[in-house]
């Protein structure tokens, strides 16, 4: 089978895994749009994925985003930041990412303001929330006591440089989505007690990957970010 083949195989087998997770939660399965994780992967399979109907492309590394972009200009793709932002990238992500799914501190949220102001734009952002207590993990720890993370989402929530949509989280990596889908729906909980403090709609939950993305999309994700699930091990 040609790699062409396999991303169509696996595009399938993903997407129908996550129609019956959506009917599953009874939500229509257009609610939940798929992130193509694509780093390590050559701008060829981006391409293919577009061929594909695959628009959102998610990249975590700024370099290896921008020769994408580049070899990629004039495509209909929507990039997305899924991975952490040095404070001296954020010029570049501001004015070359369609979306951040991994602001992680009031101080990065001040910088990405800064200079999407200085592009002529407001940016998209979703807040980065630990709420599984991993010191491995980025974000706001929000494990125990959210209020660091409440008061500074509504300084954020005040910055016209940016536009605040919603949250993104990730769960410990377990064999069973069981034991995901407690993270999630703590996740979830955080937005609407966000949305009831700040008086705004946050539609978007960037929730689940290639291990985990079935229970996301049953605790309320719209947004599942896919890597090795749908594009294969990264090339050597």
């Amino acid at each position: 089978m040609s790699y062409p083949q396999r991303l169509a195989h696996n595009l399938a087998e993903v997407r129908q895994k996550m129609e019956a997770a959506a009917h599953q939660a009874g939500r229509a399965p257009g609610d939940v749009r798929l992130v193509a994780v694509t780093k390590g992967h050559p701008a060829e399979a981006i391409q293919a994925l577009l061929e594909l109907g695959v628009t959102d492309i998610g990249e975590s590394y700024m370099t290896e985003a921008r020769q994408k972009q580049d070899a990629l200009a004039g495509a209909k793709l929507q990039w997305h930041m899924i991975g952490h932002v040095q404070s001296r990238k954020a010029r570049e992500v501001a004015q070359h990412f369609s979306i951040v799914h991994s602001l992680d501190s009031l101080k990065l949220a001040e910088r990405l303001h800064r200079f999407a102001q200085e592009a002529g734009r407001c940016l998209p952002v979703l807040l980065e929330c630990n709420v599984s207590g991993e010191i491995t993990k980025q974000g706001w720890d929000c494990n125990e006591d959210p209020g660091e993370f409440l008061a500074d989402a509504q300084v954020i929530a005040g910055l016209p440089g940016l536009e605040l949509r919603g949250l993104m989280s990730m769960a410990p990596i377990t064999a069973r989505l069981a034991e995901a889908r407690p993270y999630f729906e703590r996740t979830r909980q955080l937005r609407d007690t966000l949305t009831e403090r700040l008086g705004m709609s946050l539609p978007e939950l960037s929730m689940g990957m290639s291990n985990d993305y079935e229970a996301a999309i049953l605790e309320g994700a719209t947004m599942v970010r896919i890597g090795e699930g749908l594009m294969g091990p990264r090339p050597k």
